[in-house]
């Protein structure tokens, strides 16, 4: 007896406390178009005549969240509570853990669950954004996997990106993250360029500003904030401005025709954030000590004014040595030079109690007027509440396993990457090759396949521990089983060369696929772009040696060939994402159609717009 009173009592808590369908659907956010309705401008109103200076000033700042597992107690968790309730921060951006070259991607649920707790942690819901520039497979693991925004621009089509906006939107609301760091409006007109490259849409600005506008359609229709960056661009630079200050060197002309039309292009799609660079571009700012992002020349005449932008303005992060070295004296006044230049938001300050005092003392000495911050952060309110972030701003964990990873989804992304693959040069007597057909599936603990020279392939990555090239191997092996698979890279090229010689010249196909992709922060970083060290000497070498029966990949940015002119067989991927590592292999066996062009010009070796088509045999 005593049993069934305790059952009973146990659903009757259980009834009482279980949410209705209704209230379940009231309690999650639900992506949908972003609109400020009157309930919101009501929220936003009463919300900011209600705020302290003190919460006022910490809506301001972005600070980062990776992306883990977190107890409670623990010090890391410690920190994001202290950073929320001290210093009222209004934003996180989400990332996961970097360990040296590693990137170390987390798990969809794991992201969800941190950005849930973070927002109960919080009084005024917290705005979620990310760096999610190849979907978010940039970040995290079982999501839809997209090429780099290059592959885009060589595959032409403005729908591609459309769609890639809009899944992006779909994956990234069902984690709980709002705010995406993209489109990149950067036009990458300078081949050494070793930040931006393939993160760029291409070297046209008009078929960038299109690209860049089609995702912020594709973005919105699914309730996704879009960012436009790195403005006033970044693309004619040749240095990493997270390493050191780096110079847009054109006049004011140049700017207007090469640099300027793809924000304008965002603006009138109504893109709801700009992300200001810490760039030095003389011609609009004359000061030596001011960058972009710290210039009212650049943010608020320039992009304000005269472009005629409303919405949220980012500075690029605070932290960045660009910007850290010309404030070390004082690194707090950094966000304050930033706020009154015009930025709106102050994206990870290098200390974060440093920069909230500094604002705090600004606004307190009158440097920085009430109106102004009010300025700032009611547009900063009426992001979230455009959202319906006031309404709801948990995310349903239950959902996730039906929006994220769709295979078909997975499928554009795939076929995207297959329609940029791009040759630009063909001597006629490698392509396609002809892949063995194996007589049975091979099971599990056999004898792996004799290794042989028929096709040897070189996989030149900037770290032979990293992932890239483990897709292309796999791909290769599927249709050439006895394929003599190298990995190098610059610690060990030099030891290898003798073996990989022979191997070559033994060889009836070389297969030589260089990972050359930018790296932000990392010296040397994506250094593929332009190998002067051990993997040039060898990839010469095995030019020298065998160039009519090898085929070179450029898995990644397609400037690499400028330094091998000699090379008969280039084919060009424009991203190193699997999908592409996929679509080069299968292209190389003909089984699908090369049909890519160019979207930027390779120095002395072929112009814009360049690309042999190849239907299927």
């Amino acid at each position: 007896m005593r049993t069934v009173i305790h059952l009973v009592v146990f659903a009757s808590l259980f009834i009482l406390t279980r949410p209705t369908i209704t209230e379940a659907k009231e309690h999650y956010s639900r992506p949908g178009p972003i609109h400020l309705d009157r309930d919101g401008e009501k929220w936003v109103r009463q919300t900011l005549s209600k705020m302290s200076i003190e919460e006022k000033v910490g809506q301001l700042f972005m600070v980062w969240a990776r992306a883990e597992f977190f107890n409670v107690d623990s010090p890391e968790y410690r920190e994001f509570t202290n950073r929320i309730a001290h210093y009222h921060v209004g934003s996180f951006a989400l990332t996961v853990p970097v360990d040296g070259p590693f990137l170390i991607k987390g798990q969809p649920y794991e992201a969800a669950m941190l950005v849930n707790r973070l927002q109960h942690q919080s009084k005024l819901p917290l705005l979620i954004a990310a760096d999610f520039e190849s979907g978010l497979s940039s970040r995290l693991n079982g999501t839809t996997v997209f090429p780099q925004a290059m592959a885009f621009g060589a595959a032409g089509k403005a729908d591609y990106a459309e769609s890639f906006g809009k899944i992006t939107a779909l994956e990234a609301r069902a984690i709980g993250v709002h705010w995406n760091f993209f489109p990149v409006a950067d036009v990458n007109s300078n081949p050494a360029n070793p930040i931006i490259n393939t993160r760029s849409f291409g070297e046209n600005p008009q078929q960038v500003g299109e690209m860049v506008a089609a995702y912020i359609r594709g973005a919105h229709s699914n309730g996704m904030l879009t960012t436009a960056k790195h403005f006033p661009g970044h693309g004619d630079t040749a240095t990493d401005s997270h390493l050191g200050v780096a110079q847009v060197s054109g006049g004011r002309a140049r700017l207007d025709s090469i640099e300027l039309p793809p924000f304008r292009q965002a603006i009138a799609a109504g893109v709801d954030a700009v992300m200001v660079a810490h760039v030095a571009v003389p011609a609009l700012e004359s000061d030596p000590n001011k960058v972009a992002v710290t210039s009212p020349a650049i943010v608020t005449q320039l992009l304000k004014e005269q472009l005629g932008f409303q919405g949220i303005v980012i500075s690029d992060a605070l932290d960045m040595a660009a910007l850290t070295r010309l404030y070390a004296a004082n690194i707090g006044r950094a966000a304050v030079d930033a706020f009154k230049a015009g930025n709106d938001v102050l994206l990870i300050p290098p200390d974060l109690d440093a920069a909230y005092r500094a604002m705090l003392a600004a606004v307190a000495s009158g440097e920085i007027s009430s109106e102004r911050l009010n300025s700032s952060v009611r547009k900063i309110l009426q992001a979230k509440a455009s959202l319906g972030l006031q309404r709801a701003r948990l995310v349903d964990l239950s959902a996730m396993d039906k929006i994220i990873g769709l295979p078909e989804n997975a499928a554009l992304a795939q076929k995207i990457s297959d329609d940029a693959i791009t040759l630009v040069r063909d001597n006629g007597k490698v392509l396609p090759l002809k892949a063995v057909k194996k007589s049975a599936v091979p099971l599990p603990y056999q004898a792996p396949e004799p290794i042989t020279n028929r096709v040897v392939a070189v996989i030149f990555t900037d770290d032979v521990r990293l992932e890239s090239g483990r897709a292309f191997e796999r791909q290769l092996h599927t249709r050439a089983p006895d394929a003599h698979i190298f990995y190098v890279d610059s610690r060990i090229a030099t030891a290898m060369s003798a073996g990989i010689l022979k191997a070559a010249d033994e060889a009836q196909t070389v297969l030589a696929a260089v990972y050359a992709v930018p790296t932000p922060g990392v010296r040397g970083g994506g250094s593929a772009v332009s190998r002067t060290d051990a993997t040039s000497v060898l990839l010469q070498a095995i030019l020298d040696h065998a160039a009519a029966k090898t085929a070179l990949i450029a898995i990644g940015s397609p400037y690499l060939a400028q330094d091998f002119p000699s090379v008969q067989n280039y084919l060009c991927t424009f991203s190193s994402a699997p999908v592409s590592e996929t679509s080069a292999v299968k292209a190389l066996f003909g089984e699908i159609p090369i049909r890519g062009h160019l979207p930027v010009s390779i120095p002395n070796i072929a112009e814009r717009g360049t690309g042999i088509e190849k239907p299927i045999d």
